[in-house]
C-alpha cells in the first residue's frame, strides 16, 4: 500500500477532497519526521512506537574484497509494533 492508496481510501470513506486528505497526511508525516530528528519518541496507541536509536561504530567487511572497513556510528529509526497490531498481523 502506498501513500496514494491511503489518500484515496481516506478520501473515499470521509467524502473529503483528495487534495485536503493529501495535505493532512503529508503534514502528519512531516511532524513525525521532525519529532524523530529531535530525538523524540512517537507513540501511536494500538499501532506502535517509532524511536531513534544510536548504533555504535564497528568493524565491517567489504563482501567483494573481504577487506575490513570501519563503520562509523549512526542513528537509525526503529519501529516496535503495538499489541493490537501484533495480534491482528
Amino acid at each position: 500500500m502506498t501513500k496514494k492508496d491511503i489518500i484515496l481510501k481516506v478520501a473515499d470513506q470521509t467524502k473529503l477532497k483528495q487534495t485536503d486528505v493529501k495535505r493532512v497526511i503529508q503534514m502528519t508525516i512531516d511532524c513525525m519526521i521532525d519529532a524523530l530528528m529531535r530525538g523524540e519518541k512517537i507513540e501511536l496507541r494500538n499501532f506502535g512506537v517509532f524511536k531513534v536509536k544510536q548504533r555504535k561504530s564497528r568493524t565491517g567487511r567489504n563482501p567483494r574484497t573481504g577487506q575490513t572497513v570501519p563503520v562509523p556510528p549512526r542513528k537509525v529509526v526503529v519501529f516496535k509494533p503495538g499489541l493490537d497490531m501484533k495480534t491482528k498481523v
